[in-house]
């Protein structure tokens, strides 16, 4: 062996040291004690936040959370992240309605107190925050030629995830709120962002100024659960054989909005949301004490900036359907109602009356009318039974929505407007509408309605049974071609005051099961109406509860009512009219600063 000493080559790139100095001192990659007390700071801090300021995140910003996202760990350098930066309205918009539809569908999945607590929950960052990142995954190559994903397929999935936590540890860092919005029906988000075949998301990421600074985690603080202890989740070499692992405790289409761009509503925007709340907040009180009436008072107080009166819009129409015989009553009862209406006297009306709304009536096809007093939107031409003819053709029912959508705006002002109808068979034809926008099935829909009874409910099913059958192939998740085929003239036009009410910027109070599927349809044709709707009861018709989750709303109330007329609409006004007024005179704290 040569004696000659021989110097190490030491490349100009990478790594220059050796094992040598490796082994002499292990801990020399180390950054220090201020950079790792400043890490575990910043990870003990990290909190899922839920409610955001309106005010925007400058785009270095935004770009430096995405580069630290970009940073992230991926198996085999696959980096398979990518990352959709949302700003768009109409999208935000659809986005919150999926995710209220799917926060109501998941508390019907919990105890009664553990589904409480997560309706009590403020999750409205969607709305709030001035920006979404939808995170997606694009698993389009073959695991097969990813170094690592042969063996652990899903790999892909938990890089998009611990890129996530990148952005997230960076965004606290920075003072920024980031929150991770899971309550979504994958495929429908991937079907709204457009996301091709192979391309899977991990949900939404709300990005913002955070408006709460939580000390400890918000579902810990609010008694949901709380963090293990270390001892409780860390094993030794393999699981015990002994012990079980605890169980767990706990349609909105883009071609719509293009298709009927000249009736599409944006939602309250983020400054009157986190406005609004910031105003409730002020209260004397503990932020959100009254529960869900002050999430819809919240809501009133984001879309008005003053309300204290209201109207009752009553729209009534005959129906062919009934020569089937799935009413108790004979269809001459829409023109006596119709008529007490006109005259201020029919229940709604003087429910109306009594609280201090003003009502109109609407003829929107009374077999025995026009009605005098009503506004007369009737349209010439035969209507069908839908079960061998359509309700409408498709030009009578635009017009009558165009039309609705007229009388909605002129209503519309400093005031709420309700919602009511009349028409004997109308919560036949209610759920023949909640099978084509909900995608109920006729005995999931059909209930007994007034006065009914089980056969005839057996008889309503039949009858949308064949009705379906005739449909067999046809777009009904168009809710313009549901209207027409399944509907009826006061849906239509009901449909109309709804999106004329929120494009003029007055929150709409619904009623029953019929003022609800209207209020779907509009809301399919523009996703930012819901940001405008507020549930005043679930009624007894048995796809009403159906209808309000599809809707993504919470009703006020649950008094077992199936009057129609609007008179649960008024009762709701009346709460919300009565809440804005405490809220005007109760006691606020002063800022210091």
């Amino acid at each position: 062996m040569s004696n000659d000493k021989y110097e190490r080559p030491v490349p100009n790139i990478g790594d220059a040291t050796s094992h040598v100095d490796r082994q002499q001192d292990p801990e020399a990659w180390s950054m220090g004690e201020a950079v790792t007390a400043a890490l575990d700071e910043v990870i003990s801090a990290r909190r899922d936040i839920r409610r955001y300021r309106a005010d925007e995140v400058p785009q270095e910003l935004v770009e430096q959370v995405l580069t630290a996202g970009h940073r992230g760990p991926s198996v085999g350098h696959s980096q398979p992240w990518r990352f959709i930066v949302v700003s768009d309205q109409d999208i935000r918009d659809r986005a919150a309605v999926m995710a209220d539809r799917e926060r109501l569908r998941q508390a019907k999945l919990l105890t009664q107190d553990r589904a409480a607590r997560l309706l009590d929950l403020q999750l409205e960052g969607i709305r709030e925050a001035p920006l979404g990142i939808v995170v997606a995954c694009d698993r389009r190559t073959p695991s097969s030629g990813v170094l690592g994903r042969n063996t652990f397929t899903d790999a892909d999935m938990w890089s998009c995830a611990a890129a996530i936590e990148n952005m997230w540890l960076a965004a606290r860092a920075r003072g920024l709120g980031m929150g991770w919005v899971t309550l979504f029906d994958p495929a429908e988000l991937a079907e709204m962002l457009g996301l091709p075949e192979g391309v899977e998301t991990l949900g939404w990421m709300c990005l913002g100024w955070p408006d709460e600074r939580p000390p400890s985690p918000g579902l810990e603080r609010r008694g949901w659960s709380k963090r293990l202890p270390l001892e409780e989740v860390v094993l030794r070499n393999r699981w015990p054989q002994s012990d079980e692992p605890s169980a767990p405790v706990s349609g909105l289409r883009e071609d719509l909005a293009e298709k009927y761009a000249n009736m599409q509503v944006s939602a309250p925007g983020r400054l009157d949301v986190v406005g609004a709340r910031d105003e409730a907040d002020q209260l004397l009180t503990p932020p959100g004490s009254l529960g869900k009436f002050d999430q819809a008072l919240d809501r009133l107080g984001a879309a008005m900036d003053k309300v204290d009166s209201g109207t009752l819009v009553i729209v009534g129409a005959d129906h062919p359907i009934t020569s089937h015989r799935i009413s108790a009553f004979d269809s001459s009862v829409t023109y006596e109602v119709m008529r007490a209406s006109a005259a201020g006297s029919s229940l709604g009306a003087a429910t109306a009356k009594t609280i201090g709304l003003t009502s109109v009536t609407v003829d929107a096809g009374v077999n025995e009318g026009p009605i005098e007093g009503a506004i007369d939107l009737r349209l010439p031409g035969q209507r069908g039974d839908i079960v061998t003819t359509d309700a409408m053709s498709l030009e009578q029912t635009k017009l009558l929505v165009e039309r609705g959508i007229e009388l909605g705006e002129k209503l519309s002002g400093d005031g709420l407007v309700c919602l009511g109808e009349i028409g004997i068979g109308n919560t036949t034809v209610a759920s023949a509408l909640a099978c084509a926008l909900a995608g109920l099935s006729p005995e999931d829909a059909v209930g007994l309605g007034a006065s009914s009874d089980s056969s005839m409910v057996e008889r309503k099913i039949k009858v949308l049974t064949s009705a379906f059958e005739r449909l067999q192939g046809r777009d009904l998740r168009d809710p313009i071609e549901a209207l027409a085929a399944v509907g009826g003239p006061e849906f239509a036009v009901l449909t109309g005051v709804v999106l004329g009410a929120a494009k003029a910027g007055s929150v709409v109070v619904l009623d029953g099961l019929a003022t609800s599927v209207a209020a779907l349809a509009a809301v399919q044709i523009s996703a930012g109406v819901q940001g405008w709707l507020i549930a005043s009861h679930v009624s007894r018709e048995h796809a009403h509860q159906k209808v309000l989750d599809e809707l993504g709303l919470e009703p006020l109330l649950e008094l077992r009512m199936r009057a129609g007329e609007g008179v649960g609409a008024c009762y709701g006004a009346q709460m919300l009219l009565t809440g804005m007024r405490v809220r005007e005179a109760a006691a606020r704290w002063t800022p210091t600063c």
